[in-house]
């Protein structure tokens, strides 16, 4: 997002006695020292300019934010590529630019605003603060801002942007970051995240307009403002009572003898979940005590990301075998991903993959619909979706069935646009999934929801509980049936950027220039598919279906034996991770053949394209 520091006039008295002796970072410090009105994070530049830390002072000040997969996500902590008051209030006032351009009715519309609890006391920021910033800077422009009065689950705000009409919306998290983090999510007036050309085109108001307005510092305005409404209630009401439309079992539910436990990872999620548990007949799941209240430190967890798996589960594993629960239902700090776990006869627990929830929920969103649906219903107008780096398991159930099955980008922000387009197009979407524990169960929200995936899980392991089936056991059904994908997604992490090009780089000219690799080991490949230069082997013209996304790393590689892995970079953290996944036709059942087979290409996968120890990647470690 430029340069250091931005356009506009430097008053000519720039620190001289402090001088960095580069005019243009001496310039970057002037603006933050003279715009920054957190006391902590105007000390921290101004601490680091006395003790002559030059490097760390462009680092913080010379590179700004720009928008990933979830929008602006970064440390919480001074600095324009931060996330603090300032920056926040930046993004808000070129938000408010560009909406102001694009709507006539922004103003009587109204902009919703939703927070979770993180916060960071050496910062003096908290999401909640910076939330209040986010509508200060809107109320001062005379903006209707609906406002949440307490924290909330990330889906609430694209909901509550389609149920009140509002223009866009803005959810203040770092979702199952690490707690230093905090993030900036927009969505727009159709309740997905906002994609391209939005996202740059915020990005260039924001660079227009980055000096704080008269009121933008005004966080009291929340509580003084004629114009702000809490939306809390009306939402919370009208998002359970939408859930039950996916509800088909109220009176098993009622019955059933079958607990549940459910931790929220000190994050927003205990309440939420309760409520939807009640709004499907269910007996409320018993919290883990340690988890269940709002806390940024995550001090129980050595993560706060429930896709880690039985590590970072321990707590809720120990009370569901206290208490007899065989399911644990796990959501992620601001309730918008889903972990499960399930109890095997043997004593131990199987934690889910997204993968293996992605076909649970295919089957069922599908059998449901097929059990429920009018006569006249065309099963060639139902839908389902899932990111391209995700299992092709409901590929399969596709061709089977009947339906129509899409691919999109990495991202729920690429599954929410189009379902939305889909809807608009008289089409019925059940289902959408990314591999990272992202599920969407309807469209009430067009977004992955950890507490609607919740019950609908609980009402499914119900329902099979009365067939004498568990979840475990209808997974190996559903893929006797519709052929086994068996899938492993792991990571690296690099905090090194160039390193991270120059590996990609190298794929790209593997056997010469623009030559890319023909085998990995012994293994061969069939096609090649390059989401960041648009290239894509597979086709007539070698040019990419999918979209080209330039600001990612994404190579996608099909191998002869049906194998397919993909390399891309986070577009939140520092990682470079791997996506593979062997899908086998039905009939194909020995598991432990193709397990076997898929472990060996991963091992070659690394050796030879992500080659660790030369390129010094730090392994995943749980």
């Amino acid at each position: 997002m430029g340069d250091c520091g931005a356009p506009g006039d430097v008053n000519s008295n720039v620190l001289v006695a402090r001088s960095t002796g580069d005019a243009q970072l001496d310039k970057a410090v002037w603006q933050w020292l003279s715009w920054d009105k957190n006391q902590k994070t105007k000390e921290q530049i101004e601490s680091l300019l006395q003790n002559g830390k030059h490097k760390e002072l462009r680092d913080r000040l010379c590179c700004r934010l720009t928008f990933g997969t979830a929008g602006l996500r970064s440390a919480m902590g001074a600095g324009f590529c931060y996330i603090n008051d300032l920056t926040v209030i930046q993004s808000t006032q070129g938000i408010y630019k560009y909406l102001e351009r694009s709507f006539s009715d922004f103003k009587q519309r109204g902009f919703v605003v939703g927070y979770d609890t993180r916060g960071q006391v050496t910062s003096n920021c908290s999401s909640k603060k910076l939330a209040k910033l986010t509508a200060a800077v809107l109320l001062a422009k005379d903006v209707l801002v609906y406002f949440f009065s307490t924290y909330v689950p990330t889906p609430f705000v694209p909901y509550a942007v389609q149920q009140l009409g509002a223009v866009a919306g803005v959810m203040i998290t770092a979702s199952h970051n690490r707690k230093e983090d905090n993030g900036y999510k927009v969505y727009w007036e159709n309740g997905a995240q906002i994609t391209s050309p939005h996202d740059k085109e915020i990005i260039k108001c924001i660079e227009e307009c980055v000096e704080p307005w008269n009121g933008s510092w005004n966080e009291n305005l929340v509580d003084t403002s004629p114009l702000r409404q809490d939306p809390l209630k009306k939402i919370c009401d009208s998002y359970m009572e939408d859930l039950t439309k996916i509800c088909y079992h109220r009176e098993l539910n009622v019955q059933t003898s079958l607990k549940f436990v459910h931790t929220s990872f000190h994050g927003v999620g205990h309440n939420y979940v309760q409520l939807a548990f009640k709004a499907f007949g269910f007996q409320p799941p018993i919290p883990v005590p340690e988890q269940k209240d709002p806390d940024p430190d995550f001090s129980t967890v050595k993560c706060p990301n429930p896709e880690e798996g039985e590590s970072v589960l321990e707590l809720s594993l120990r009370l569901a075998e206290k208490e007899n629960a065989k399911v644990v239902v796990a959501t992620d700090p601001d309730a918008d991903r889903l972990a499960v776990a399930e109890q095997q006869e043997n004593g131990c627990w199987k934690v889910f993959t997204g993968n293996e929830l992605a076909a649970l929920f295919g089957w069922w969103m599908f059998s449901r619909w097929k059990e429920n649906c009018s006569e006249d219903a065309d099963v060639r107008n139902v839908y389902m979706l899932a990111t391209t780096v995700s299992s092709k398991i409901l590929r399969a159930i596709a061709l089977k069935e009947g339906f129509h099955f899409e691919e999109t980008l990495p991202g729920f922000k690429w599954i929410g646009s189009r379902v939305k387009n889909l809807l608009d197009n008289g089409k019925e979407v059940l289902f959408a999934f990314e591999e990272s524990i992202g599920f969407m169960c309807g469209t009430s929200v067009l977004d992955k929801d950890g507490v609607s995936a919740a019950v609908v899980i609980a009402e499914m392991a119900t329902y099979l509980q009365g067939h004498n089936l568990t979840l475990a056991q209808k997974l190996v059904d559903i893929y006797e049936m519709y052929g086994y994908h068996i899938s492993k997604t792991s990571y690296f992490l690099c905090y090194d950027p160039p390193t991270i090009k120059r590996i990609f780089e190298k794929l790209r000219n593997f056997d010469g220039p623009q030559c890319y690799p023909k085998s990995c080991g012994i293994y061969n490949i069939l096609h090649v598919r390059d989401i960041t230069t648009g290239y894509d082997s597979s086709q007539l013209n070698k040019k990419s279906v999918l979209p080209v996304s330039r600001s990612s790393q994404m190579i996608t590689f099909s191998f002869q034996n049906g194998c397919v892995a993909t390399l891309r970079t986070s577009g939140t953290e520092p990682k470079i991770k791997y996506y593979a996944e062997m899908c086998a036709l039905p009939g194909q059942s020995d598991r432990s053949v193709l397990e076997e087979e898929l472990q060996k290409l991963i091992e070659a996968l690394i050796e030879h394209f992500l080659e660790p120890d030369r390129n010094g990647l730090t392994w995943r470690s749980v």
